[in-house]
């Protein structure tokens, strides 16, 4: 299976996607003009925050690099797209329940965007291989994305078609797009799984390797 291209965007998606400082150039251009009103007395509520769900192979790696990201405030592993409600990870291991593993992410949309985030996402796994993340396969290892809303359905269809006219992978891309159902947190045991098992044999192997390679730590 060929690669082509992902080495020559990875620089420059995260110097773009994660190195911005878009909420102090927001706070600088508000100041604009308005340094003579007085302060205000309203109490602040918590910033407002927005929710994706993708699904790129096995959550345990999908989870660790969008916890590293700036401006995700959460990361939780669980699964979606499918017609069981409430499935445990052995049922949706057997490929019979339709759903997919996937992650569910809130993020500060003042810090990082969607399409930033679909950057990472698109990145972070091989989007060419169908029902398959290297040695897992199964349907619930499909790449996908479950979009909330009408901005994001768009936003993603705009990112396939810019990466399928630049050639960037050596493959079709077989991502799935459908639209956002529900979604069920897997056992507490898949959760953080990298902060929690940074030293296992998958995590050395698999996860570590991919935060490297989008730079995400030294």
């Amino acid at each position: 299976m060929r690669r082509l291209g992902l080495n020559s965007i990875i620089g420059l998606a995260i110097l773009l996607g994660l190195t911005i400082h878009v909420p102090m150039a927001l706070a600088q251009a508000s100041k604009s003009g308005k340094d003579s009103q007085p302060p205000s007395n309203k109490p602040k509520g918590k910033p407002k925050t927005e929710v994706a769900v993708f699904g790129g192979g096995c959550f345990w790696s999908i989870e660790a690099i969008f916890e590293h990201v700036r401006g995700v405030k959460s990361v939780v592993s669980g699964f979606s797209g499918g017609t069981v409600r409430n499935p445990s990870y052995d049922q949706v291991c057997t490929g019979m329940t339709g759903h997919a593993e996937v992650v569910r992410i809130e993020y500060d949309p003042s810090v990082i965007s969607f399409d930033k985030l679909l950057t990472v996402f698109w990145m972070s796994h091989d989007p060419t291989t169908w029902n398959r993340q290297g040695d897992d396969f199964g349907p619930q290892y499909r790449s996908t994305i479950l979009y909330l809303n009408e901005e994001q359905k768009q936003a993603a269809l705009k990112s396939y078609r810019e990466l399928t006219d630049r050639r960037v992978f050596g493959d079709p891309i077989v991502t799935e797009l459908i639209p956002f159902r529900a979604f069920y947190p897997a056992e507490y045991y898949h959760q953080n799984y990298y902060r929690n098992q940074k030293y296992s044999d998958y995590s050395l192997i698999y996860i570590f390797p991919k935060l490297k390679k989008l730079k995400l730590v030294k």
